[in-house]
């Protein structure tokens, strides 16, 4: 975050004009026209005649060209627009159960958009600024949702912060989007705000809504205190600036998680929102949404597209009710969410679909004989009938039945899914020995393929539409192509269609570089495309590892095939960039602790029980690593020969690895917010390891 800094002071420099004016104005002065709008005004207008409108900008106030294709060229509209609709089919329904007191409460669609107009009052109160950003630093909960879309309604652009955030990355995000107003859960949060607030000089008000004020302080306000202030501001001052809205003008700010370099802003619009949440979302379906109302549990990051499009935006559109997890949901607490809200569709990152899979292997490993008999029988009757993806199966219809009704169910119901119909994973690619696994529960992971910029997803797989391995086709309206394919059909995966983004907040240069000439949206990552249009995506380009002889390499597929030898393997990560040859990093699957989710030194029961059939007694990382075990570096090395031989190539052989102390984690910083491993991190922060790999 360091260099990330040094362009915020720059930043800073040119802006101690505004920031003079911010310090003293009032909640009843005059919004100001910001300057980048003079700017862009002045931009747009030549001899009184507006240019173009282009396909890309890194203007807030902008307007872009919507890629509108003849095969899906439904009217775009705003998100108000959209919510309006879904009062008028959806009014009485409920919208959103939160927990309080041991209790369920619930909030209609229709009181839902009452709330959510009173918070854009007492934002322009405040003085938010057209095109100017509430950001919003908590867990998901109904005040998350009413501060995003009273935001929109008011002109402004929701920019959520990630809880796990630093105060300096708090403050590049702020001061990047120009946040009038930062909306945050409690006092940890707010400590954070409270210690970069004179170094960002458009903030103007600070709103608490999970705990009570500790003291007083200028412009800091609770929820209660903000939902008032709006009733000084008239309907028609909101109805004005709600009727100016246009489809193509942002409302939503994404902040890419900055491993590669300084966090990117992606703009999205309102038509990338509404029409995202219209069409991708169902794009799996191939049919009518269900008359049955949908139930969806929110637990991921906000702040990550793919949870805001699935829960917010998609809830929205399609009426569904949102059950809001406890903030230590990933600590263990999700399970009993999802048994008392009984999801129609659920969805994951991979690594939250893999830590349930290591549970219940864990469950398992410390059940006795019979009953491992019994689920194994199961499990692999499930597996050979759904890879079979037929009726030709050898196996009768009535044992698969006796399996799932008699076992498999069961497992589904503990899980909380004994009423989901749909299981998606987005964020990262699934390993195959995960997919394989729930799908042997008769739980098939639907993968959903975008990123920031496309809107969350641009390819998705669904009860109609599945491939095994496959994150399914292109959403309607928008197309995949690929570029520089090589022999074996690899390309570059681009985008085109009414989910890609506006470009960059400032940055030029980056918005450039991911958009070509054409309008096409280049990812950066890796996949072939079948006959019949599915996508499988293969790696990505930042990730392929060029060895000092100038071989391509793969990291990807390599890592899984470690992982599915070597059942004790929490995490594997080839190294071999710019080298004479590969080597990997390995860490050991272990228990967690309950309270931080931090991974603690004793490995979890399927790590010991696969000690013990070698041979060893060692209960804890730390044993194994510190002496050096020899039952298990032997059998790791012996799964090592077993990867090398399968490789089409020696150079794509393993000749060095090393097992780490400690697994991967967030706090660690080998993981991002959604658990996606962050590959330059852990180069840096194991670079002695690395360096010994390579000494002469």
């Amino acid at each position: 975050m360091a260099g990330s800094e040094e362009t915020l002071k720059k930043k800073l420099q040119d802006e101690n004009e505004v920031s003079e004016s911010h310090k003293t104005r009032t909640l009843t002065d005059k919004q100001n026209i910001s300057k980048e709008s003079l700017t862009y005004s002045e931009k747009i207008q030549e001899k009184g005649k507006e240019l173009p409108e282009p396909l890309w900008t890194t203007f807030a106030d902008s307007v872009v060209k919507l890629r509108i294709d003849q095969s899906c060229s439904q009217t775009p509209i705003t998100v108000h627009q959209m919510f309006k609709e879904t009062v008028d089919k959806y009014g009485p329904l409920n919208a959103m159960a939160s927990k309080k007191n041991g209790k369920w409460e619930k909030i209609t669609f229709a009181e839902y958009y009452n709330l959510s107009w009173k918070a854009a009052k007492s934002f322009l109160k405040l003085g938010l600024e057209r095109f100017h950003s509430v950001a919003i630093l908590g867990f998901n909960s109904p005040e998350w949702f009413v501060s995003a879309v009273g935001a929109i309604f008011a002109g402004g652009i929701v920019t959520g912060i990630y809880t796990t955030n630093s105060p300096e990355a708090c403050h590049y995000i702020a001061y990047d989007c120009k946040a009038d107003i930062i909306v945050v859960e409690n006092q940890k949060q707010l400590d954070k705000i409270m210690q970069i607030w004179s170094r960002l000089p458009c903030l103007k008000a600070v709103v608490l809504y999970n705990d009570s004020l500790p003291e007083r302080h200028p412009n800091l306000y609770t929820m209660e205190e903000f939902m008032e202030l709006g009733n000084e501001i008239p309907d028609a001052t909101l109805n004005d600036i709600i009727s100016s809205q246009k489809p193509n003008q942002s409302c939503v700010l994404v902040y890419t998680s900055g491993t590669t370099g300084e966090p990117k802003g992606a703009m999205l619009s309102h038509d990338n929102i509404t029409w995202t949440a219209a069409h991708a979302s169902r794009a799996g379906d191939m049919q009518p949404a269900e008359i049955q109302q949908e139930i969806i549990v929110s637990y991921l990051p906000l702040s990550h597209i793919a949870a805001q499009i699935y829960d917010l935006w998609t809830g929205i559109k399609w009426g569904e009710q949102i059950y809001f997890a406890e903030p230590d949901a990933l600590k263990g607490s999700l399970v009993n969410t999802l048994k008392e809200a009984q999801p129609t569709s659920h969805m994951g990152v991979p690594r939250v679909w893999e830590k349930i899979m290591e549970k219940l292997k864990d469950t398992s490993a410390q059940s006795g004989f019979m009953k491992k008999k019994v689920l194994s029988w199961a499990m692999s009757i499930s597996l050979e009938r759904n890879l079979s993806c037929s009726g030709s199966s050898d196996l009768k219809p009535f044992r698969t039945r006796l399996a799932d009704y008699l076992v498999l169910a069961k497992i589904r119901s503990a899980l909380g899914f004994s009423h989901c119909q749909k299981h998606f994973s987005g964020a990262a690619p699934l390993t195959t020995e995960t997919l394989d696994f729930f799908l042997s529960l008769n739980i098939p992971l639907y993968q959903a393929y975008g990123m920031s910029e496309t809107t969350g997803p641009h390819c998705m797989s669904g009860p109609y539409v599945y491939r095994r391995r496959s994150c399914g086709k292109a959403v309607p309206g928008c197309k995949v192509k690929l570029v520089n394919e090589d022999a074996d059909g690899n390309g570059e995966i681009c985008f085109w269609g009414r989910t890609v983004f506006m470009g960059y907040l400032n940055m030029e240069d980056k918005t450039k570089e991911v958009i070509d000439d054409d309008g096409w949206l280049h990812s950066g990552d890796v996949g072939r495309l079948d006959k019949d249009g599915f996508l499988y995506v293969t790696g990505r380009i930042k990730e392929l590892i060029i060895t000092a002889g100038g071989e391509n390499v793969p990291p990807i597929p390599i890592e899984d095939e470690v992982k599915k030898e070597l059942p004790i393997v929490s995490n594997a990560m080839l190294i071999g960039d710019q080298k004479k040859f590969l080597s990997m990093l390995l860490t050991l699957k272990s228990t967690l602790d309950p309270e931080t989710s931090d991974p603690t030194d004793n490995l979890s029961e399927q790590a010991r029980e696969f000690c013990q059939k070698i041979g060893s007694k060692a209960t804890k990382v730390s044993e194994i690593v510190a002496t050096r075990d020899q039952a298990v570096y032997q059998a790791i090395q012996e799964g090592i020969d077993r990867v090398n031989m399968k490789s089409t190539a020696s150079v794509q052989h393993i000749q060095k690895w090393t097992v780490l102390e400690r697994d991967f984690s967030i706090s660690g910083g080998e993981f991002g917010p959604t658990m996606k491993l962050k590959r330059p991190a852990v180069l840096e922060k194991y670079k002695d390891e690395i360096n010994s790999f390579y000494k002469e």
